[in-house]
């Protein structure tokens, strides 16, 4: 299994009246993990949408456990759970800098062609990015 570890000083305007980090942030900072990992395995979500295909979120879940406040360092460990061909289910775990676990996620993304949105395979219009994915996948690959 793949795993990607990156790190986020947290910023001000991240941060609402109670001096914590916005709920809504933590969905950024899932982005952030997962175009990281996408990176790690040696690809490009910006080429992947220059060639027409996109990777819309089609579910997303998380969990408050402990917040962040402004100036501390958050750890996004980010990781594929599943990926059947067509879906691919990432996971992330923020830790703070006592190595905390403070936040827990997955998103849902399936392949869509840029123009109709009619689901892809992505064995058939990625397919070094399958091989890796079948790779880098923590749970039962299906492709």
């Amino acid at each position: 299994m793949t795993v990607t570890n990156t790190e986020i000083e947290v910023r001000y305007a991240e941060t609402d009246q109670m001096g914590v980090v916005h709920h809504a942030t933590y969905l950024v900072w899932f982005e952030v993990g997962r175009t990281q990992f996408i990176k790690d395995l040696g690809f490009s979500y910006a080429q992947m949408e220059e060639d027409g295909v996109l990777a819309p979120v089609t579910d997303i879940s998380i969990s408050y456990k402990k917040p962040f406040r402004y100036g501390e360092t958050a750890r996004i460990k980010t990781w594929l759970e599943e990926y059947s061909g067509v879906r691919a289910i990432y996971g992330y775990a923020i830790y703070n800098e006592s190595d905390e676990l403070c936040i827990t996620g997955y998103s849902t993304h399936v392949l869509v062609d840029k123009d109709s949105f009619k689901p892809l395979i992505m064995k058939k219009v990625l397919p070094e990015w399958h091989k890796a994915y079948t790779k880098a996948v923590k749970g039962k690959s299906k492709g």
